[in-house]
């Protein structure tokens, strides 16, 4: 049984969080044939390898003599603490930092058969040979000496760890405005759809008409619900496009609107060409603030930069313009390589 002190246990915790990061950061940075400074934050820790290793020895305590249970307690408790890990980050950020969802096996993208039982033969490195030298050099410190070490690591650690959380709840709302962005952008074709149907239909001729006649009155009836069938497909549509392709269309349609305009004027109410006005500038604004929201790429370049598989399903249009906008600057290019 391991029996340590409050700062004991908490300088391992350290301890593992930087092997941890000397582990990835080296597998990473090989497989991408770049330098990869891995992780959430800044230094050089991983916490979740840090709660792995704790995890390892809790886990294993009651098991140390079965090495067969010493495998499967691994195994459980570490895809616990990875799934429970996941989940958290994604629901807080929307972002995952890891995902799985290539892997045979996987549950949910947070987790997979194969890295669950490497988990498994981990904790065995871990207790029977990782942990035993890990121990005896800790424990030959002097106590005074490594509760300021202890201290002033928990000091250190934790701003960079506050401004690494801030970095990415900042990030997550700027997800979260370029997706707003796009919903506007869709309602702004949705109804500039619906003002160049009325003009093509010549809409005040079939005004008066329908005050003439119940058959007319029947008949428009039915072509709005018609229209209103269209209308709502044509959303569902445009809300699988990229924003690309949605400014490319209003576009298109502002275009078409002026010219038509221009041809045939009696077509357009003054109203009409108000809501064409506040659409007009509610399309700049949308824009604006979308293309000002991307340009922050460099204030989040590090989280990237560490995490170059992190994904995000939630804003998936979103992740993949901020993160092409990002690789395409020549100043990130040159730090990465």
């Amino acid at each position: 049984m391991y029996e340590y002190s409050v700062i004991q246990w908490l300088f391992f915790f350290y301890f593992y969080c930087f092997v941890g990061w000397c582990i990835e950061s080296t597998y990473v940075s090989l497989h991408k044939k770049r330098w990869v400074n891995r992780g959430f934050m800044r230094g050089p820790f991983l916490p979740l390898y840090g709660s792995g290793g704790i995890m390892m020895l809790v886990v294993s305590m009651p098991f140390q003599q079965y090495l067969p249970l010493v495998f499967i307690a691994g195994c459980i408790g570490a895809t616990i603490l990875e799934y429970v890990t996941g989940v958290t980050m994604e629901a807080l950020f929307k972002v995952r930092y890891w995902d799985y969802s290539d892997k045979k096996f996987n549950f949910q993208g947070h987790i997979c058969l194969g890295t669950s039982l490497a988990w498994g033969f981990l904790t065995i490195l871990m207790t029977r040979v990782v942990h035993k030298p890990v121990e005896r050099l800790v424990l030959a410190i002097p106590g005074n000496i490594l509760t300021i070490l202890t201290l002033a690591l928990t000091v250190g650690i934790a701003c960079d760890f506050a401004l690494s959380f801030k970095a990415a709840m900042d990030l997550r709302d700027v997800l979260v405005m370029m997706e707003k962005a796009k919903e506007e952008l869709v309602h702004i074709q949705k109804r500039l759809d619906v003002i160049i149907a009325l003009a093509d239909s010549d809409l005040q001729a079939r005004r008066e008409e329908w005050n003439e006649t119940k058959e007319a009155w029947i008949e428009a009836n039915e072509a709005r619900k018609a229209a209103a069938a269209q209308q709502r497909a044509r959303l569902s549509e445009s809300m699988t496009l990229k924003a690309g392709e949605l400014k490319a269309g209003i576009e298109e349609k502002f275009a078409g609107l002026k010219q038509r305009a221009a041809e045939k004027p009696s077509a357009y109410l003054e109203s009409v060409r108000e809501e064409i006005g506040e659409l007009r500038v509610k399309y700049r604004v949308s824009t604006r603030d979308r293309d000002e929201m991307k340009k922050t790429r460099k204030t989040y370049g590090h989280l990237l930069r560490s995490n170059p598989s992190m994904t995000s399903r939630i804003f998936k249009d979103a992740w993949e313009e901020f993160k092409k906008n990002m690789e395409s600057d020549p100043e990130d290019v040159d730090r990465q390589g």
